[in-house]
């Protein structure tokens, strides 16, 4: 039987609100025979057209950027079914310790910190183009010493639109939920997290003491 020929090279598409990060990556990607840079983008929205319009093997977006935020594209393209659906790297300044969780728990394929040297995101998306999950050392062997491990997918949902100051009308109407099932759920979260209200949750989440 004759054997499929081997990729010539790996598919990529850039997304960074820095137009100094993005010119960068361009460059650094585009001298490298082992990739094909497909479109670049300088916020979520515009990267999730370039998911509809090209078929592409690897997305390297960043984590706070406008219009849609990083994890908000993690969760369109978790819940949209678009297939194939490229594999996403988040690349990120961003050193609140909880974020790496937060992207794997989404979908995401692999973290690379902009502390890191430029090889280092090249190694993980090579990696990741192989079928890998590449993130940086989490303990996940004692979740009762995690509060945000023991968060459901709903429950990390409300902390992340807590943080963002929406209120439980705003996150009832984005979810989908009754305002009682968002009470139900901020219930849950503040007594797993060992707070009494929204702000202590939010001031937890953006200090990313979540670990103490």
């Amino acid at each position: 039987m004759a054997t499929q020929p081997a990729k010539e090279s790996i598919d990529v598409v850039l997304a960074d609100k820095s137009p100094l990060v993005l010119a960068g990556l361009s460059h650094m990607f585009d001298v490298d025979d082992r990739f094909t840079l497909l479109a670049t983008a300088a916020d979520g929205e515009r990267f999730m057209e370039a998911v509809v319009r090209l078929n592409f093997d690897i997305g390297i977006i960043g984590w706070d950027m406008p219009y849609m935020e990083g994890r908000a594209v993690l969760k369109a393209l978790r819940d949209g079914g678009q297939e194939p659906a490229p594999r996403i790297i988040v690349y990120t300044g961003n050193s609140a310790p909880g974020i790496p969780r937060q992207v794997m728990h989404m979908g995401g394929a692999g973290f690379c910190s902009k502390r890191e040297s430029p090889e280092r995101l090249i190694e993980t998306v090579l990696a990741v183009s192989e079928g890998r999950m590449v993130f940086p050392f989490m303990d996940i062997t004692g979740p009762g010493s995690d509060p945000f491990s023991t968060l459901t997918a709903r429950e990390q949902e409300l902390l992340a639109a807590l943080a963002q100051g929406h209120t439980n009308a705003q996150i009832a109407s984005e979810l989908n939920i009754s305002l009682n099932t968002v009470k139900f759920h901020l219930k849950n979260l503040y007594s797993k997290l060992n707070v009494r209200n929204r702000a202590q949750a939010v001031a937890r989440y953006l200090k990313g003491d979540l670990y103490s």
